[in-house]
């Protein structure tokens, strides 16, 4: 029940310059997460990233994409990324058993893409404060059907220090000064 660095994987959805700004809080999710992209960085958590359709909604907002490790980014048009042959060929090549999953829209494609990736047998976390939509109503319902699916809600700091496991690893200071 435990993220672990060593077995997750972080996968941002879809954080794109013409959708991102319609969310009904964008900046919550850019804040939170560019927080788990520098985690994921310093504690060496492979990660992905989503573009749906980038030709007509942009590329990831430049908040995150500055952030991202090279070779990060999967286009799609499906709207469940597990939908789409590059990224279960990524995901699969990355030998990990746990997505942490942000991004929007929380009720579509996050949605949609984590209920795909449990179905394969991942163990899902959804970080509920790095994730949006554009009305709150379908956020929660979103949240609400995930749970019930076997997905874990979990917020950023969750995902942080259980990746880190304790004060002893040598990321800890830089991890804390994340979420001070």
């Amino acid at each position: 029940m435990l993220m672990r660095a060593e077995t997750s994987a972080l996968i941002v959805i879809d954080v794109q310059e013409r959708l991102c700004p319609v969310m009904d809080d964008p900046r919550r999710v850019l804040f939170n997460g560019a927080r788990l992209l520098k985690g994921a960085a310093l504690l060496e958590v492979p990660v992905l990233c989503t573009e749906q359709y980038p030709k007509g909604l942009g590329p990831t907002m430049i908040d995150l994409r500055e952030l991202l490790p090279e070779g990060a980014v999967i286009e799609k048009t499906r709207f469940g990324a597990w939908d789409e042959a590059p990224f279960r060929e990524r995901w699969r090549a990355l030998d990990r058993s746990q997505a942490v999953i942000c991004g929007t829209e929380a009720h579509i494609c996050v949605l949609q893409t984590a209920l795909g990736l449990r179905a394969a047998g991942v163990e899902v976390f959804v970080v509920t404060d790095a994730c949006g939509s554009r009305r709150p109503e379908s956020e929660a319902a979103a949240l609400t059907r995930l749970s019930a699916a076997g997905c874990h809600p979990v917020t950023t700091e969750m995902a942080l220090f259980e990746w880190l496991g304790g004060k002893a690893h040598p990321s800890f200071k830089d991890i804390n000064a994340l979420v001070r």
